[in-house]
């Protein structure tokens, strides 16, 4: 028979340790309600657990009226697309995320994605995945393209034209059937701002988790762009980002949640989700020096311009109108 070498101390230690990870698992308790009910601009409930109904109604609970489900690759673009159908205050957007595109172009052997090993499809197997795009855009419960642009945070050099040439498509797409463009930039700001130029921008634009400094949110406003804060804003270490939001017009601001990832301080870490905004909106509207009624108001009517709804107008945990009003 082995020794038995564990300590009371190897003990106590391992039971902080499961503590400390349970805690970190732990979702985080119900923020108070809103008064003026918002919505969530951009949330991923097809990676969070329990389900979406579970999920609207603890949403609702606090004033968070409508959902934007966001599609990241073909079949996350499907769900978004077949959930949005389902529920009356959820809407969609789908497209091939910025990471998706190399993968599909250059192949995925480790099968980082969702989708697992995938071997490497070329051009061809990108503009397929494209068409399925735009028959899923053309949806009446899809409201946008997106999440699509660049990042040259995850991919390399070697994948940047397999995702300018994503980019390019998906802002044809949204061109084509009057959807808003949802944006994903990370680290590529003027590779970004260079590849709208040059199609030429939908009429609706949204750079979603903004991103950029206040420099670049001024450039936004210029072009009419509106700009979509997440829980990152309330970081400590985001102070540039707490610069572009005080310059970013009022009429241009959204809030999302990105969920399950950027839970707003002070619970960095834990698990996220769309119950959650309004801690991320209280710490905009105090960045912004503006009541939070005034910013609620502000945020549930543009994020109903851009995804074309009708605004909820009734109390915090009673879903207003919604379903295919243009």
């Amino acid at each position: 028979m082995a020794q038995n070498t564990t300590t009371p101390g190897d003990n106590s230690t391992k039971s902080s340790a499961q503590s400390t990870q349970k805690e970190k698992d732990a979702p985080p308790p119900l923020p108070e309600p809103l008064r003026v009910p918002v919505a969530d601009s951009h949330t991923h409930l097809d990676m969070q657990s329990g389900t979406v109904e579970e999920a609207l109604a603890k949403a609702a609970s606090v004033g968070v009226t409508t959902l934007i489900q966001v599609g990241c690759d073909l079949a996350g673009s499907r769900w978004a697309a077949e959930t949005a159908e389902a529920h009356e205050n959820v809407w969609a957007t789908v497209a091939l995320h910025p990471n998706e595109a190399p993968r599909i172009v250059h192949g995925d052997p480790d099968g980082w994605s969702r989708q697992g090993a995938r071997e490497p499809g070329g051009e061809a197997a990108l503009d397929a995945a494209l068409e399925e795009i735009a028959a899923l855009a053309a949806l009446p419960q899809v409201r946008g393209v997106g999440e699509t642009g660049l990042d040259y945070f995850r991919t390399g050099p070697e994948g940047i034209a397999a995702q300018e040439r994503s980019f390019r498509g998906h802002i044809a797409i949204a061109k084509r059937y009057g959807k808003a463009l949802v944006i994903h930039d990370r680290e590529a700001h003027e590779d970004v701002l260079r590849v709208l130029a040059e199609e030429g921008p939908p009429e609706t634009v949204v750079f979603h988790c903004y991103s950029g400094d206040a420099a670049m949110a001024k450039i936004c406003a210029a072009h009419g762009y509106y700009m979509s804060f997440a829980g990152n804003v309330t970081f400590k270490n985001a102070t540039p980002l707490r610069e572009a939001l005080a310059v970013a017009p009022l009429d241009l601001l959204l809030v999302e949640t990105d969920a399950p990832f950027l839970t707003p301080a002070p619970y960095r870490g834990r698990p996220n989700a769309p119950y959650l905004i309004p801690l991320t909106l209280r710490a905009m509207a105090e960045v912004k020096g503006v009541p939070e009624d005034t910013l609620a108001a502000a945020v549930a009517a543009n994020t109903a311009r851009v995804f074309g709804y009708r605004a909820p107008v009734s109390g915090a945990g009673e879903p207003g109108e919604g379903r295919h009003v243009q």
